[in-house]
C-alpha cells in the first residue's frame, strides 16, 4: 500500500510518500526530480507541485492520496489558536512577570522560567525548538503567533521587544542590517539571488512560483536563478508592496586559499597510475578522468608524510571542511572530490562502500544565459575566419557541446540526409542532429580549403581541435561584437534550444536533438527518431548571415 500526504517540512509544502520498504519503490521514486529521504518523518518527500504530483500518480497508479482538510476549514472548525490555551487556575504557574518576548525578524523569542505545562503549550506553536546554547525558545514569526503568545502568557510577560531592524550575515566579515520594508538583492558569482526580506505574504507566494526556488532555514533567506525576467518580476512585486529594494553583486573573496601545485609541495605525488587505469577500464569520460585525476593528487599532497591507503576517515572530512571553508571551492567541487575520493577507497582498493559523515550540498541551480537571434548574428558575422565561423555555426545549428564538435568526423556529416551523427557523448549515447543548408554550404567550403583528413575540425599538426582554443576565439569574437553577458561556447547550444522551443518545435523534439535525459518521462534516456527531422528547420536558417 502506497499512500500520499501532504505535509510541512522545514517549512515547505510537500508530498510525503509512505510505503513497506520496497528497493524497486525508491529507484522508481528517485526518477521524481528533488525527491528526497527525510529522517523526521521517516518517509520520501516530493515537491508539492502539479509535476511532481503527476509523475508519481503516473508510476504508481493505485496510490492512495489523503487529502488533508485544507487550512480555512481548520479555521472554522477551531478557534485560534489549534491548541487550547491552559486555563492558568488549574494549573501551578509562576505569578510574576518573568516572560521576555523579543521579535527579530521572523523569529520569536521566549525567555521564561522552565515550567512543564508552558513547554507544552510552546511545543503546540508549529516548528518552535529550544536553544539550548543561549537556553530560549525559538517560535516561528508566523501571523498571529505573537497574538497567541500575548494571550497565552497575558499579564506575566515582563517586556515585549519589537526589533525594526535585523542584521544578516551575508559573508565572512559582512552584515547587512534589513529594515521590515527593506529587500535586499545579492546576486552571487554562481549565477544566483539571494533574497532577504522581513515576513511578506505576497513575495514569497511569488517566489515560490519561479523556477529552482530555495529557502536557506539557517541563514533565513530566499534564493532564485539570476535571470532578467525573474529580477524584474521580483522588482515590480517589492514596488506594489512598497518596499525599500536594494541591489548589491557579491564580492571576489580575497581570502581564497589557492590550490597547491608541485611547486609548492616537496616530493609532489601523482594520481596512482592504478586508479587511472581503473576509470579508463569503467570508461569514464576523459573529462571525468581530469577532474578526478586533479582533485585526488591535490587530497593526497594535502597530507603529504601520510601513506596513500592510510588516510582516514578523519583526515578526509578534515580535508573537505579545507576545500569548503579555505579554498572556497563550489558546491560541483566538493562533491566531485568526494566522489574522487570514494572512487579510490572503493574501487581501486576494493573496499566496502562507505558513508562518510558529510553533508554534500546541493547543487545551486542556475538558469542558462541565452543569446537572442541578433545576439548570435553578431556573432557569426564577427567572425571572419572560415574555420571559426564553421565551427560556431555547427554548434550552434545543430546544439553540440563543445567535446561533442571537436570529436565530430568527417564521416559522421551525412549530407543527404541533412543530419548530423554524434557518437557516444554524454551517457555513452549516439544521436542524430540537424544539418543544417546554410552550415552544408559553408562546410564544403571549409573543406576544400582546409582538407582535414580524419576529424572535421583538426589542430595545425593534426587531430582533433581543442576546446580550449574554441574558447579563446569565441571570448575574443564576444568581445569584438560587444556582447556584455557572460557567456561561453556552451551559450550557443542553450540558444539553440531556446530559439526552437520559441519557433514552436516540440519540447520532444528538443529533448531528442539535444540528447538530454528526460525529466518528464520514465524513459533514462531518449533514443534518436529520424521521423519528423524533415518538418524541422534550423534556428540558424532564419538568420541574415
Amino acid at each position: 500500500m502506497i499512500k500520499a500526504t501532504k505535509i510541512i517540512h522545514r517549512e515547505q509544502t510537500r508530498i510525503k510518500v509512505n510505503f513497506p520498504y520496497n528497493q524497486e519503490f525508491v529507484v522508481m521514486l528517485r526518477q521524481i526530480e528533488g525527491a528526497k529521504w527525510s529522517a523526521t518523518h521517516k518517509a520520501w518527500h516530493i515537491p508539492y507541485t502539479k509535476e511532481a504530483f503527476g509523475k508519481l500518480k503516473s508510476l504508481f497508479p493505485d496510490i492512495e492520496v489523503d487529502k488533508p482538510v485544507p487550512a480555512e476549514k481548520q479555521a472554522e472548525e477551531s478557534p485560534k489558536p489549534a491548541v487550547a490555551i491552559p486555563k492558568t487556575e488549574e494549573v501551578s504557574l509562576p505569578k510574576v512577570s518573568s516572560v521576555l518576548v523579543e521579535v527579530i525578524g521572523r523569529k520569536i523569542i521566549l525567555k521564561l522560567p522552565k515550567n512543564e505545562v508552558d513547554t507544552k503549550f510552546i511545543l503546540t506553536l508549529r516548528f518552535s525548538k529550544f536553544d539550548k546554547t543561549q537556553r530560549v525558545w525559538l517560535v516561528p514569526n508566523y501571523p498571529d503567533n505573537l497574538e497567541i503568545i500575548k494571550a497565552y502568557f497575558k499579564d506575566r510577560i515582563s517586556n515585549i521587544i519589537i526589533h525594526k531592524e535585523i542584521e544578516v550575515k551575508t559573508g565572512t566579515d559582512t552584515t547587512r542590517k534589513i529594515g521590515e520594508k527593506d529587500i535586499l538583492v545579492l546576486k552571487t558569482k554562481a549565477g544566483r539571488l539571494k533574497l532577504i526580506f522581513g515576513f511578506n505574504k505576497s513575495l514569497t507566494v511569488a517566489i515560490k512560483k519561479m523556477p529552482f526556488w530555495a529557502w536557506d532555514s539557517k541563514n533565513k533567506w530566499w534564493t532564485i536563478p539570476f535571470s532578467d525576467a525573474l529580477f524584474a518580476q521580483i522588482q515590480e512585486v517589492a514596488k506594489e508592496e512598497n518596499l525599500n529594494f536594494r541591489y548589491e553583486e557579491e564580492k571576489t573573496d580575497t581570502n581564497k586559499v589557492p590550490r597547491k601545485t608541485e611547486y609548492d609541495v616537496p616530493h609532489y605525488r601523482p594520481c596512482p597510475e592504478n586508479m587511472i587505469l581503473k576509470l579508463k577500464e569503467l570508461r569514464y569520460s576523459e573529462r571525468t578522468i581530469k577532474a578526478y585525476k586533479s582533485l585526488f593528487e591535490e587530497f593526497i599532497n594535502h597530507y603529504p608524510t601520510t601513506e596513500i591507503d592510510k588516510i582516514d576517515e578523519a583526515q578526509i572530512i578534515a580535508f573537505c571542511q579545507y576545500l569548503v571553508i579555505d579554498r572556497k571551492v563550489s558546491a560541483s567541487t566538493q562533491n566531485q572530490a568526494i566522489n574522487a575520493i570514494k572512487f579510490y577507497y572503493e574501487k581501486v582498493l576494493g573496499g566496502q562502500r562507505k558513508f562518510y559523515f558529510l553533508q554534500r550540498p546541493d547543487k545551486e541551480k542556475a538558469l542558462p544565459t541565452v543569446l537572442n537571434t541578433e545576439e548570435i548574428t553578431a556573432i557569426l558575422k564577427g567572425t571572419e575566419n572560415l574555420k571559426h565561423r564553421a565551427i560556431l555555426m555547427v554548434i550552434y545549428s545543430a546544439g553540440l557541446r563543445i567535446s561533442e564538435l571537436i570529436n565530430l568526423k568527417i564521416k559522421d556529416i551525412d549530407s543527404e540526409r541533412k543530419q548530423i551523427r554524434i557518437a557516444q557523448s554524454k551517457g555513452k549515447k549516439d544521436r542524430y542532429t540537424l544539418l543544417s543548408p546554410k552550415t552544408l554550404d559553408l562546410l564544403r567550403t571549409y573543406f576544400k580549403e582546409y582538407k582535414p583528413k580524419e576529424y572535421l575540425f583538426e589542430g595545425q599538426e593534426g587531430g582533433a581541435y581543442t576546446a580550449r582554443s574554441v574558447q579563446t576565439f569565441f571570448q575574443e569574437i564576444c568581445k569584438k561584437v560587444g556582447i556584455k553577458k557572460k557567456v561561453s561556447v556552451h551559450t550557443l547550444r542553450h540558444s539553440f534550444a531556446t530559439h526552437l522551443l520559441e519557433n514552436g518545435t516540440d519540447l520532444r523534439y528538443i529533448q531528442v536533438l539535444l540528447g538530454h535525459e528526460s525529466t518528464k518521462t520514465t524513459e533514462i534516456y531518449t533514443h534518436v527518431t529520424t521521423k519528423g527531422f524533415d518538418q524541422i528547420k534550423s534556428p540558424l536558417d532564419n538568420l541574415d548571415i
